[in-house]
This record gives C-alpha cells, structure tokens and sequence, in this order.
C-alpha cells in the first residue's frame, strides 16, 4: 500500500512529532509514504481571498502525484478538506478542470482526475483495518483515559467523504484508540472547534474556545487528550499554558497525536514518536509504559 504523503505547512514548522510518529506507525503496518518534494501548500489559506488561487494550488498539488500514479495520503485536517474540494470540484466541474490545466500545462502538469486524498486516521482506519492495528499491539495502554478531538475537517464537508464516519456522531478515532487498551472518554460539546481558525484576528475568543473544551475534558475524567490535526495540537498543546495564565486555570492536560498513542501501544521508544517534542510533558502519565 503506496501513498504520496502530504505534509502541508504547518507539521514540518511545529509538528515534527506528528511526523516522525506517523512515519513510525506506517512502516509498522507495511504502509509506504512517498515524499515529493514539489508539494506546495494545499490551497486552504488563501480560499476565503480567491477560490482561484486556491484551486490551482491545490491542483497542482493533486497533479503531481497523479504524475506519479500515488494518492495522497494527509496528516493535517485542514489540508484533507482542502485538498479533497479540490479535486471534488476538478472532478465535476469539466470548465474549473480545464482553466486550472492552463495554468498546470506551463509547468508540464495536468489534472486528468479522479486523485483520492485520505486522511492518515482514515486510512488507518478503512484500509489497514482495526484487526491488523489490534495484531500490532505489544503494550496495552490498559486503564489510560483519552479524549478524542475530531475538529471541523477531519470529518467535514461530509458530503465529499463518501459516508466515512458520522459528523453528528463521529467514532472513528475513538475506536482506533480504543485498540491499543485505552479508554475513549466521552465528554459534553465533544465537536466544538479547537478556536484556532479565529487565533490570528481574535486571540481572546480562540483561547477562551479552546478552554472551554479543556474544561469539559478535566471534568470528565479524562488523562490526555488525542487529535489528528496539527493547529489542533497549538491550540491544545502549545497554548495550553498561555490558556491557564489568561484564564488562572490549571490543567496539565497532555496532548498526544493519535499516531503517538498508536505507537506507544507498538512499543516504540518516545524519541521514535517525538514525545519529547510535545509542549505539554507527558513522561510522568506515560512512566508505566516506558518501565
């Protein structure tokens, strides 16, 4: 199983660990990750100022590993939504496919179509298969508590997902946690939004978003939190502290990629997942582990 990995902007930036753990839990499972160096960012940012250039960027992106014969496989939520309008517009919409090629055909690029996009979690999930992750357990995480974000993209627009998961209702990330022997923790407002799309015109609004779902969290019970986006992970993990000195909160909540808890399960040591790279310390709730 062959995919052209995408790593976007922000996960070589600030989410090394995302990386090197995804990297890790793939190879375990016999699923190779192509790097193509050409990749550029996936379109998102730019949507809300021209769909055009956002489009073409995102093309390109699905053309050059077309090129290669590769789907591409995501680690960042923001980028699989992108990245799958994308081509979920090329797709359909013969004149956006053709204005995007002339654009492509300067650079010896086409999109021809159809190019699968999938989230890292969905692959996991749909084509390793819950039964061969569950072989690879060597360390049971028996008794940790964990609390699953899904965010807004990781599940949504649903309508270009094919069916995957429920956005009402989603279980997919629970249930892949719930393999390695720890416990999924239910908590109240469990889809609310991390706040990270408003983080750089409203500071206030995005840390006060993003405490109330460490709030609901700690009250229910949980002993980490697990996620499958990488500005998820700097709203949770990285400001975590900047959240409990605005808010004269404490929570020491730890913030692990679900790749991290799947590997943990796997027996990889903690540099191998770049534990020591996660903001909030995780070495005393993960020590029976590492015995």
């Amino acid at each position: 199983m062959k995919y052209a990995l995408f790593l976007g902007c922000t996960i070589p930036a600030r989410s090394r660990n995302y990386e090197l753990s995804s990297r890790k839990v793939a190879e375990r499972l016999g699923l190779t990750f192509v790097d193509l160096e050409s990749f550029i960012c996936c379109g998102f940012p730019v949507r809300s100022a021209s769909i055009e250039s956002s489009t073409l960027l995102g093309a390109y992106n699905l053309a050059l590993a077309q090129k290669q014969g590769l789907d591409i496989c995501t680690l960042c939520s923001s980028c699989t939504s992108a990245l799958t309008e994308t081509a979920h517009r090329l797709d359909h919409d013969e004149s956006a496919r053709e204005a995007v090629n002339r654009d492509l055909d300067r650079l010896g690029l086409r999109y021809e179509g159809p190019t699968r996009v999938r989230h890292f979690a969905r692959v996991l999930f749909e084509e390793i298969g819950q039964e061969e992750i569950a072989k690879s357990v060597r360390k049971p995480l028996d008794g940790l508590r964990v609390a699953a974000h899904y965010g807004c993209h990781y599940l949504k627009p649903s309508e270009i997902y094919d069916g995957f998961d429920d956005p009402e209702n989603p279980r997919t990330l629970d249930e892949l946690v719930a393999l390695t022997g720890a416990v999924p923790v239910a908590y109240r407002d469990k889809k609310r939004c991390c706040g990270g799309p408003v983080l750089p015109v409203d500071e206030g609004t995005s840390m006060s978003v993003a405490r109330e779902k460490l709030e609901d969290i700690k009250a229910a019970g949980a002993d980490a939190l697990t996620l499958v986006c990488p500005f998820c992970s700097v709203m949770y993990d990285s400001n975590q502290k900047g959240i409990e000195s605005a808010f004269e909160a404490e929570y020491g909540l730890p913030v692990l990629y679900l790749p991290q808890i799947l590997g943990i399960a796997m027996g990889f040591d903690r540099k191998e997942l770049g534990l020591n790279m996660n903001v909030v310390k995780t070495k005393q709730l993960l020590a029976r582990f590492y015995e």
